[in-house]
Order: C-alpha cells, then structure tokens, then sequence
C-alpha cells in the first residue's frame, strides 16, 4: 500500500469513528430530550465517555491529527466497559449492581428492546465498540 493510501485509509477510520460518536451523541439526546426518557446515573456516566469523543474526533479529522488516537482509546474502553457492566445489569437475571439506586431511575430499566436484546446500553456499548476498533485500524506511521 502506498503512503498516499495509508494517509487515506486512516483518514476514513477517523471519519468514521467521529460520524459514530456523533451519531451515539445525537442519539441520546434523541432519546432524553425528544422522547422524554430520564437517564440513569450510568447512562450519564456514558453520556461523559461519548459526548467529547464527537468533539474530539470532529476536529481531529478535519485537521488530520492522526495522534488523536492515544486520547480516545482510554476513553472510549472506560464507556465500553461502563456500556458493557450497564447491559449486564439489564440483560443478566440476578446480576447485582455493585451499588443500589438510591434515587431517580433504576439503571436496570429498559426504554427499549428491539428483537429482545438491543437496549439504549447495548446500543453505546456498540458504539464505543466500533469507536475502539477505527482507532485499532489507524495504525501509526511510525516505521
């Protein structure tokens, strides 16, 4: 592959992984602010993990900063695994939270679940899934 490719391809990865935060972004907003659905203490936990890596990621593709990558790997796994424990406290019988809900809504409701299984958890932990593995695929230029 020649440099002018591997410029290219890494720029797509970038792209990509920005119109997936942005869309995870705009999509929750979506659902709290139109729908009317009252986060709980995870989601907004998520909500912090997500909200800056369309900032993020939208100014790094446009200016191609490519190192970009070393600031929104570690966040993006925090809300991975935020999304991920989220979805198994909805989806496993029995897990128990490490902490109760004390107050607003209980972080085991589900707003929605299409075909049974796609909750608004398990649609960030997708998210945050495809924004680790775009980050993965850009690989450095370093050689």
């Amino acid at each position: 592959m020649n440099k002018m490719n591997k410029l290219d391809m890494r720029q797509l990865y970038m792209y990509f992984a920005w119109v997936v935060s942005l869309v995870a972004t705009l999509g929750s907003l979506y659902f709290s602010e139109i729908k009317g659905f009252i986060p709980c203490e995870l989601c907004w936990y998520q909500r912090i993990a997500m909200y800056p890596l369309a900032f993020i990621l939208g100014v790094a593709t446009f200016k191609q900063e490519f190192t970009i990558k070393k600031y929104v790997l570690p966040i993006a796994m925090i809300g991975w695994c935020i999304s991920l424990y989220h979805y198994l406290e909805q989806k496993v019988p029995g897990f128990a939270p490490l902490k109760p809900c004390v107050g607003g809504v209980p972080c085991n409701t589900e707003y929605i679940n299409w075909l049974g299984f796609i909750t608004i958890p398990f649609l960030a932990f997708t998210a945050f899934t495809l924004i680790i593995i775009f980050m993965l695929l850009m690989k450095s230029n370093k050689k």
